[in-house]
C-alpha cells in the first residue's frame, strides 16, 4: 500500500473520530446546560461542517483513486 493512501485513509478516520466527538459534546450540553448557553448548537455545526469535510474528503478521494469503492459481493 502506498503511503500516501495510508495517510488519507487515517485522516479520513480522524475526521470521522471529530465528528463523533462533536455528536458526544453535543449530547453532553444537551443534556447538562440549562438553555442559557448554546454550546449545543455550537457541537452541532461543527458536526455538520466536519460531516461536509468527510463527504467531500471521500469523494475526493475516490476521484483520486486513493478510495476503491465495492458494490456488495463485490
Amino acid at each position: 500500500m502506498h503511503p500516501v493512501t495510508t495517510l488519507y485513509k487515517v485522516a479520513l478516520v480522524i475526521v470521522l473520530g471529530i465528528v463523533i466527538f462533536n455528536l458526544g459534546q453535543a449530547l453532553y450540553f444537551m443534556m447538562h446546560d440549562t438553555g442559557k448557553n448554546k454550546r449545543t448548537v455550537w457541537a452541532l455545526t461543527r458536526r455538520i461542517g466536519f460531516s461536509l469535510l468527510l463527504i467531500l474528503m471521500v469523494i475526493i478521494g475516490i476521484w483520486a483513486g486513493l478510495l476503491h469503492p465495492h458494490g456488495i459481493g463485490g
